[in-house]
């Protein structure tokens, strides 16, 4: 995809799955069967549509799985901290919990932000046994307690594999922000995930001098709901000064697409290895990444 950050034009390639330009009605659509047969083929057009009746005016940039690929690190950190608490669920288990990788690819696409993963599953399983609780807690303050607890660590345990220098930026990302910023639209990052992990990422990830430059910077703990619920985007309109109609959403989810949509703004698909099969039908335009993106 080609995003031209001209208050003129947006540029867009060919997609690889269908393309309702629904929030940009003047954009022509695209429809393709199905994204294996656009990888076998080789088109290199784009296609170049006037959007005089809407300004882009501001990016927004979903963090995880946008920025970068990370849901399989909050998997790990999630069971070394099952792991390190002894977390047994249901508490009849013989080992601790442990989320597998095809469990957590669609687990993370259900329920957004870590506490709420965590309150909603121990609420269908069963609340488990664990070093901090003998038996499982009943009382909504232990219960507060647990998730908390496990929480708190399994953030300073993801900060830990972030600070491993291990994790890039997924492609396109950077050069994207640096585009969009001198073409003079504002920049933002909305993060369902706690503020302390967003920041280490964008730190480490987009480095300090793009990070402190964001017009906006908002993380599961700067709002009430979270994704789907639309709060944190309209939120960030109302933080930037613009009119949700001239927002322009990256996000890899139909939990963010949602948000987005719900916000009232038009939001691109970038998506990952355990996002590509869900249904982007309300999002203008699907990609696997932002390497062609202008």
């Amino acid at each position: 995809m080609a995003v031209s950050c001209s208050h003129s034009s947006i540029l867009f390639p060919p997609s690889t799955s269908s393309v309702g330009f629904n929030r940009f009605p003047c954009l022509q659509t695209l429809r393709f069967k199905s994204r294996n047969v656009y990888q076998k083929a080789r088109i290199s057009t784009t296609v170049s549509a006037s959007s005089s009746s809407r300004s882009l005016q501001a990016l927004i940039f979903d963090c995880d799985g946008v920025i970068l690929e990370s849901e399989n690190l909050h998997r790990q950190a999630y069971n070394d901290a099952f792991s390190h608490f002894d977390v047994r669920c249901p508490p009849s288990s013989s080992e601790s919990l442990n989320w597998s990788l095809e469990f957590y690819d669609k687990f993370q696409n259900l329920v957004g932000g870590g506490k709420p993963k965590m309150r909603w599953y121990f609420r269908e399983n069963g609340w488990p046994t664990s070093t901090l609780f003998d038996t499982p807690p009943e009382s909504d303050d232990d219960r507060a307690k647990l998730i908390d607890t496990l929480q708190d660590w399994k953030t300073e345990r993801y900060k830990e594999i972030i600070k491993s220098g291990s994790v890039e930026a997924r492609p396109g990302v950077i050069r994207l922000m640096d585009e969009a910023r001198a073409a003079g639209k504002k920049l933002a990052v909305c993060s369902a995930a706690t503020k302390s992990s967003v920041v280490l990422c964008l730190e480490n990830l987009i480095q300090i001098e793009r990070f402190q430059g964001l017009d906006c910077f908002l993380a599961g703990d700067d709002v009430k709901e979270k994704k789907p619920d639309p709060s944190i985007y309209i939120t960030a309109a109302e933080k930037l000064g613009v009119s949700v109609k001239d927002c322009l959403v990256i996000e890899d989810s139909v939990i963010g697409l949602q948000a987005a949509t719900k916000a009232g703004m038009s939001c691109v698909i970038t998506y990952t290895s355990s996002t590509s099969d869900q249904d982007f039908k309300e999002a203008i335009a699907v990609y696997p990444d932002l390497s062609n993106v202008r």
